[in-house]
């Protein structure tokens, strides 16, 4: 074979002296290359995904605990309000119960002085102001000095009778009776 130059001798000389040539490229080498790198990609991601998902599921358990924990806390705190109101109840019961006890003592002491000795209290009831005094004498005269002591007094006010039964059968002859009054300290 022959081969024969046409092209000028100037332009061969200026052509480069170094040349750069790629090695011949294989598609087969490049796909495996990009499927390894796909499914190392693939890989990470779902080890982040699991990892995360760890992470997350950690915390879920964490929250539902400090959820029960909370949840105990809150429920002691319903049980503190429901105390508080019975502690307040209860004050102010005794607060009322002071309140008045000042007035039962006077009350008695008032009352202890208009008890003639011939005379016994039975029964003594108290609503408000209101009295209401059962009791047992010897005499329908220990009766009336009992209600004239009440009314000198100047703490009971409208003394009055209800009923006075006199025992006739009986030795001695009793007499028991009712009397209603209103005490004013």
């Amino acid at each position: 074979m022959i081969r024969i130059n046409l092209a000028p001798v100037e332009a061969r000389r200026r052509g480069p002296a170094f040349s750069l040539s790629l090695p011949p490229l294989n598609l087969g080498v490049v796909f495996a290359i990009v499927y390894v790198a796909t499914v190392g990609g693939i890989g990470v991601y779902w080890w982040s995904l699991v990892a995360e998902e760890t992470r997350i599921a950690a915390e879920v358990d964490r929250l539902a605990r400090e959820l029960q924990s909370l949840k105990a806390t809150l429920g002691a705190g319903a049980n503190v309000k429901g105390q508080l109101g019975e502690v307040k109840r209860r004050v102010d019961i005794l607060e009322e119960l002071t309140r008045g006890q000042g007035r039962s003592i006077a009350l008695l002491d008032a009352f202890a002085d208009t008890v003639p000795t011939d005379l016994w209290i039975t029964g003594l009831e108290q609503r408000d102001a209101q009295l209401k005094l059962n009791g047992t004498a010897f005499s329908t005269t220990a009766v009336s000095d009992f209600m004239s002591n009440l009314k000198a007094s100047g703490k009971f006010k409208d003394v009055d009778i209800v009923v006075s039964r006199q025992a006739i059968d009986k030795t001695p002859s009793l007499v028991t009776f009712e009397v209603t009054c209103k005490f004013e300290i």
